[in-house]
């Protein structure tokens, strides 16, 4: 079937991203769903960091490649085969497929999948090839999913499926900001009763974390560099905000967390939230900064103080199990994942999208598909 998608095919161009529009609509050929996939009609896809790290360079992946990795849609089409799934099931897509029969599958969602891995880094699904191409030739997916185009093909193990009371705009932020900042405190470090939270980096995952802190209800402070995600928090619950560099000052005692998250992926937020972490906790590292990035810490301070450094690839979830629980938790009313949302765009509004998240003026930009 014909499709539209946003397809990168040069990394690396010059901001404004307005002007040198790296990302191009293009109109491309969809194949059908192979034995164990999906077509997916795709209704909200969010604007993350991790896909403008493949457009800045940071993560550099294979081009062509139709970017978007977080997104909810409907299921119109199964491969040939049973399928659990029927037509018309709401999804959510996961950016990292799981088989459920490697090493990394085996640690309850300590290690990310080994063959899920592969095929991300190939630009591949999980069964392997590409179901994607365009008038010069095949077109790579973005971490099995590739969502910004009106229909996707997905492995079954690249998506879970919600109740149809999940709205699109909430059940696309369970598969990745909800899924990598929350899980952070699910999974990895889980902040016991009366432990404080200390979340560094107040993006969309920071944000999540957040508000996953406050909905296991214990005390949250929020560091970032952006007044006004700073405001957002404060009228979220955090109990105290803060600049990084009160990190190093007087009354940074108030800032200090049991559990801290690091969810701004650079090595300065890296080193802000080990400062922050108090004797006896534990820093949980979310972020992805570019692969050359180096930060300083003491090792004398982790062992004279006991703390713990975790790092925490996709929450250390494991999604069929963990988005149920976001939901629920939605469901009743104690995360509200509406927050996260800044603005709704359109696919054509990507390029200049990607500046606003460039310059750290938003949580979630949503591309809202008719």
């Amino acid at each position: 079937m014909r499709i539209t998608g946003a397809v990168l095919e040069e990394i690396g161009l010059p901001r404004p991203y307005a002007a040198s529009r790296p990302l191009k609509l293009r109109d491309l050929e969809l194949a059908e769903p192979g034995p164990g996939e999906l077509l997916v009609r795709i209704e909200v896809a969010g604007l993350c960091h991790s896909d403008l790290s493949v457009v800045n360079g940071d993560r550099v992946r294979p081009v062509p490649m139709l970017l978007g990795h977080e997104a909810a849609g409907i299921v119109e089409a199964t491969g040939p085969g049973d399928s659990d799934l029927a037509v018309g099931q709401r999804v959510v897509m996961t950016f990292l497929p799981r088989c459920g029969d490697c090493a990394g599958c085996r640690t309850d969602g300590v290690r990310p999948c080994v063959p899920g891995s592969v095929a991300n880094g190939a630009g591949a699904l999980l069964e392997g090839g590409t179901r994607l191409s365009g008038d010069t030739g095949p077109v790579l997916h973005h971490l099995g999913v590739s969502a910004f185009a009106t229909h996707a093909v997905v492995d079954r193990r690249s998506v879970v499926p919600v109740d149809a009371d999940v709205p699109p705009e909430v059940a696309a932020l369970l598969g990745c900001a909800v899924l990598t900042g929350g899980g952070a405190l699910l999974n990895a470090a889980p902040p016991a009763a009366g432990q404080r939270v200390t979340v560094v980096g107040l993006g969309g995952v920071g944000m999540a974390a957040l508000l996953t802190a406050l909905a296991l209800e214990v005390e949250v402070v929020a560091v970032d560099t952006v007044a006004d995600k700073l405001a957002i928090a404060s009228r979220l619950g955090a109990t105290r905000t803060a600049h990084p560099d009160e990190a190093a000052g007087e009354g940074r005692e108030g800032l200090l967390g049991d559990v801290v998250v690091e969810a701004a992926g650079s090595a300065r937020a890296f080193e802000t939230a080990i400062a922050l972490t108090a004797p006896g906790g534990t820093t949980v590292t979310v972020g992805l900064p570019h692969p050359d990035a180096r930060a300083s810490v003491s090792p004398l301070g982790l062992v004279a103080e006991g703390r713990t450094i975790v790092g925490s690839y996709l929450g250390s979830a494991v999604p069929s199990r963990d988005i149920p629980r976001f939901a629920a938790l939605w469901r009743a009313g104690r995360l509200p994942v509406e927050e996260l949302v800044s603005s709704t765009i359109e696919l054509a509004e990507l390029n200049t999208a990607l500046d606003v998240l460039s310059d750290g003026a938003a949580l979630r930009q949503l591309v809202r598909f008719p």
